[in-house]
């Protein structure tokens, strides 16, 4: 009984040696390091301009449609020719056209001919004066009515207004359209083009009209393009929330076509901020509430990140500018912050930008 006693005691004492090893401080295994990139924040020149990206399209777009419904007879164009003022672009088949006149005319004459009578009969004192008046006032509505074809005749063919581009053609030969539906698009070239760019509300509001502008074209490559700042929107798209800026720029011997990409870069009054601007990456930046953000620094000394409030400003292709809480020369955690809380540890990989 005696060895049973000692041999249980020394395995109780085993028991609480392991539990105690278990549960010491300096064997607890320390939380893993995240890896990450980090880059230094710069101080940089920043140009003083504001940068978008718009679509090329004549000044004048025009809707070119027949007065009257019918079939179209023939159209003698097609989209992407250029046209000259008064030049036939579509008709529509006569027969119905025609007959319209034919009747308001068969109208007129035979109002014309009651009139002539009542006055005759007025004359030998059958009719009265106020058949007279009645009758002179049913000749002089139809010869109004056959006016009023005869001008909607004229409409039953589109010529071009101006000198110009057809953008579209929407309809084709032989299909019924209705008075007032659009058949062409015509590009009024007479009077210049136009590149049309979406601006944000914090980068509109430092456009002004006369603004000179640079526009590069893809389709154009090493040319460059001067443009001016003709129309800022005074109200923003309601589905979008962007302001329309409209920018002039001339063709400059090259063959300008609607739709092409163009890349601009405005340049600002001279009262605009510039010189050297603190910027960080984009991919720094982890929240964003208006000028608010947050990103992570790399504390070198202890290895951990520490969350950081900034204040920024606006974006420089793919950095922003910092405006307050950060300093030129602190590493500024890009790869990886997206998994990090403030005092994790991390671990750089890569070279440090």
């Amino acid at each position: 009984m005696r060895l049973i006693s000692l041999a249980a005691i020394a395995v109780a004492s085993a028991l609480l040696a392991g539990c105690g090893r278990a549960t010491s401080p300096a064997e607890t295994p320390a939380p893993a390091a995240t890896p990450v990139r980090a880059v230094l924040v710069e101080s940089v020149q920043v140009p003083n301009d504001v940068r978008a990206v718009g679509v090329l399209a004549p000044r004048d777009e025009i809707r070119l449609a027949f007065k009257i419904g019918g079939v179209i007879d023939q159209i003698a164009v097609e989209a992407g020719d250029r046209v000259q003022q008064g030049q036939l672009l579509a008709v529509l088949k006569r027969t119905e056209v025609d007959a319209s006149v034919s009747q308001a005319a068969e109208a007129v004459e035979k109002a014309r001919r009651d009139l002539e009578r009542a006055r005759r009969l007025q004359a030998d004192e059958v009719a009265t004066e106020e058949q007279v008046q009645n009758l002179t006032t049913a000749y002089n509505v139809a010869r109004s009515n056959l006016d009023a074809v005869r001008f909607n005749a004229r409409f039953a063919r589109i010529e071009a207004p101006v000198d110009g581009l057809v953008l579209q053609r929407l309809s084709e030969e032989s299909e019924l359209v209705q008075g007032g539906q659009p058949v062409f698009v015509l590009g009024a070239t007479g009077a210049g083009w136009v590149v049309r760019a979406a601006l944000a509300d914090r980068d509109a509001v430092r456009v002004d009209l006369g603004d000179v502008a640079r526009v590069v074209f893809d389709a154009f490559p090493g040319r460059e393009f001067a443009g001016k700042v003709t129309r800022v929107a005074s109200s923003a798209d309601p589905l979008t929330g962007t302001f329309e800026v409209e920018i002039e720029v001339a063709p400059d011997g090259v063959r300008f076509a609607r739709g092409l990409v163009a890349k601009i870069a405005l340049a600002l009054a001279e009262g605009e901020r510039v010189g050297a601007q603190t910027v960080v990456p984009v991919t720094a930046i982890v929240e964003a509430n208006g000028h608010d953000a947050t990103v992570y620094v790399l504390d070198a000394d202890a290895n951990v990140a520490r969350r950081k409030q900034i204040a920024v400003g606006r974006i420089v292709g793919d950095r922003v500018i910092v405006l307050a809480g950060l300093d030129a020369g602190e590493q500024v955690i890009t790869d990886g912050a997206a998994w990090l809380a403030d005092g994790k540890p991390v671990r750089l990989v890569g070279d440090t930008g």
